[in-house]
């Protein structure tokens, strides 16, 4: 590849007729999946070129895009001609030629957006996405495309219209288009130059407006404003060193995380979310849940989710296979293996966990009342998951402000989707326990008793709780005020949990 950090990158100049060549040309991810077929295409995305270099051997101005762009092989000039305004694309630097023909300079991938837009990411070549192997450069200042670590951070993120949003360590400047569709204003830093000047190739190559562009470290480029939304997928790494600015934090352990989330209290407006991926150490003597707990600034609720835990081995061996050391003499892979060894055993990390924070600045959270959740969830989600993400922290303010007698006052509904199990041997009379599930958001499952099955399956709106519960005394001759006393705190963890939805004064369901 090059030495990346040195290679200047094309101007947005002809941004958009080049956009509109490729639109044409149906160089959309729609397009190439129907191009390549669904094999092909999946191996892409796992840096795999084989399969859609043999799907690309005819001379279809798609063909051409695809081996230009995303395979980083030559074309005809001629052939090139056809399909792209030629001139402007070797003016502007997207292309270069030789002898006839031209190569890429820089790896432009098609992605859709959530509401069916057709948007392109540009990043260096051979780093759009990671695959299995590692995107197998080794450059500080190099600049990676779409992964699966950037569109889990764009389905979390609540999506509601906001005046501003901070795209934190932008990279090659997915958050920021995504925001870009909902916020007024959007700023982007990076500390690495050459990621501002992707952002602002994939904002002007997708149609979006620009966003302010500031080079700096975390917060430091905007040290005097505030947001309504930020978002980061930040150099989260934890490793000796800094070898790779898009990966490793630079400062010891998991410090990089808990100074991004420390700081965001004073950044973020009130009403206002922050999501970030984010790596954190286990160690012998503190757990986890404390640990990032710790990391939760004032005036702030909290959930967070840890989605993987990796022992030291399993995550050093990832992050050398990621940087491609795999590849090098095998003395210099083991060597860098047991100096990443070496630092997890001097800061007494046994195993690191990976997973989402999202803070929102509250008026309850500053008076000393905030709500953090803190859970391990590794089962798959249902994407985006940003609606469920905001109805979390909407039934926390519900629960936050509501007693037991005035639980037992409310109306709920139960969830949609939500489904009940009945667990137990074959031909048995009764079950063994009852599960109820979801089939979205979160895709949780809880164990219930009679009464908490009993519950759920009435509530459909018509009844305060109160009532329900004593009703169901009566069907199984239980003492309702026992019942009732017994009862709120698994009414409280269904609420919370998703499973039922509290009703207004009035009865009737919002949104």
């Amino acid at each position: 590849m090059g030495d990346v950090s040195k290679t200047s990158l094309p101007a947005a100049a002809h941004a958009s007729p080049l956009r509109e060549a490729l639109l044409a040309a149906d160089f959309t991810a729609d397009g190439l999946l129907d191009l390549l077929g669904a094999p092909a295409y999946t191996a892409l995305a796992r840096s795999e070129t084989v399969p859609a270099l043999r799907a690309t051997r005819g001379d279809s101005p798609l063909d051409t895009l695809v081996r230009l762009f995303l395979l980083q092989r030559p074309v005809p000039a001629e052939r090139a001609a056809a399909v792209l305004p030629l001139e402007e694309c070797l003016a502007d630097g997207w292309l270069t030629s030789y002898e006839g023909e031209v190569r890429a300079t820089v790896d432009v991938r098609p992605y859709g957006g959530p509401d069916g837009q057709d948007w392109f990411i540009v990043s260096d070549l051979g780093c759009a996405v990671g695959g299995a192997g590692g995107i197998g450069s080794r450059e500080e200042g190099v600049v990676l495309g779409i992964g699966g670590a950037s569109t889990t951070l764009a389905g979390i993120t609540v999506r509601r219209p906001v005046a501003s949003a901070l795209d934190v360590g932008t990279g090659s400047g997915i958050q920021a288009l995504h925001a870009s569709q909902h916020a007024t204003r959007v700023t982007a830093t990076d500390l690495n130059p050459r990621a501002l000047d992707f952002t602002r190739l994939t904002l002007a190559l997708s149609g979006a407006a620009p966003a302010g562009l500031r080079e700096g470290s975390l917060y430091d480029p905007v040290a005097s404003e505030t947001f309504d939304l930020i978002v980061s997928n930040p150099p989260f790494v934890i490793s000796p060193g800094a070898r790779l600015t898009y990966r490793d934090g630079g400062m010891e352990g998991d410090e990089l995380c808990r100074t991004l989330v420390r700081r965001t209290g004073d950044r973020l407006n009130d009403g206002g979310y922050a999501h970030f991926l984010a790596n954190w150490q286990h160690t012998g003597d503190e757990e986890w849940q404390d640990r990032v707990r710790s990391w939760v600034p004032d005036g702030c609720d909290a959930w967070i989710v840890q989605r993987e835990v990796q022992d030291i081995t399993q995550y050093a061996e990832l992050w050398l296979r990621d940087g491609g050391d795999h590849r090098t003499d095998p003395a210099e892979y083991a060597a860098r293996y047991d100096a990443w060894l070496d630092a997890f055993e001097a800061s007494g990390t046994k195993a690191v966990g990976f997973g989402w924070i999202t803070l929102r600045k509250s008026a309850a959270a500053g008076a000393g009342a905030p709500s953090i959740v803190i859970e391990e969830w590794p089962h798959a989600v249902e994407q985006p998951l940003g609606p469920a993400v905001e109805a979390h922290f909407a039934r926390q303010d519900y629960l936050r402000e509501q007693d037991d007698a005035a639980l037992l006052a409310g109306h709920f509904t139960l969830a949609a989707e939500v489904v009940q199990e009945q667990v137990g041997m074959p031909g048995a009379e009764d079950p063994e326990h009852v599960v109820l599930r979801q089939n979205r958001g979160m895709r949780r499952a809880t164990r219930v008793d009679a009464v908490g099955a009993g519950f759920a399956g009435v509530c459909d709106g018509s009844l305060p709780a109160g009532r329900i519960l004593d009703a169901i005394a009566q069907v199984m001759n239980e003492d309702p005020v026992l019942l009732r006393d017994r009862t709120p705190q698994a009414i409280r963890l269904l609420v919370e949990e998703g499973f039922l939805e509290p009703l207004p004064p009035g009865g009737r369901a919002t949104g």
